[in-house]
């Protein structure tokens, strides 16, 4: 293996290493088992890394430099109508009140606006819990990519000759 090509395995490897692991839980020790050469362990680590994510279908370090997916929100977090809902309901309940006391008009203008602050909160509270479970959800699924991807990689290394812990 010439100087060159040497140094560009190294710079690969350089790469992985330092990205792989900010993107997994859980790190891989490779120890050779068969005496081969620092430059040969990081020319089969690459190459168990490449097949990896081949049959895995992810790729660590393209994890680690994609930034974090954001589900599509509604302006403010409300859902379209949930303050028109909330202000007729609100509305009802103002003029019942209000028809009590000879002012129904007021009391449903009241309640009108009551209701529609309260069913825009509510709103944003649902909107918000909505977002907190697709992020549980997709790092969940992250965490199950990788955790593939190591047993490929460790199973790749353990062909080649390393212990992988």
């Amino acid at each position: 293996m010439n100087r060159k090509t040497s140094w560009v395995l190294f710079a690969i490897a350089l790469a992985i290493l330092l990205s792989a692991p900010a993107a997994m839980a859980q790190q891989q020790y490779v120890y050779p088992q068969k005496g081969q050469s620092a430059d040969q362990q990081k020319k089969d680590e690459y190459d168990c890394h490449s097949w990896a994510v081949k049959q895995t279908g992810f790729d660590p370090t393209a994890a680690a430099q994609a930034p974090a997916q954001q589900p599509a929100q509604q302006p403010a977090g409300a859902q379209p109508g949930s303050g028109a809902k909330g202000a007729v309901r609100g509305a009802a309940v103002g003029a019942a009140a209000g028809s009590l006391g000879g002012e129904a008009g007021k009391g449903a203008a009241v309640g009108a606006t009551a209701g529609a602050v309260a069913g825009r909160q509510q709103s944003k509270k649902q909107a918000q819990q909505q977002q907190a479970s697709a992020q549980q959800q997709a790092s969940t699924q992250q965490s199950a990519k990788q955790q593939n991807y190591l047993k490929a990689r460790g199973a790749c290394l353990e062909g080649k000759g390393y212990s992988v812990k």
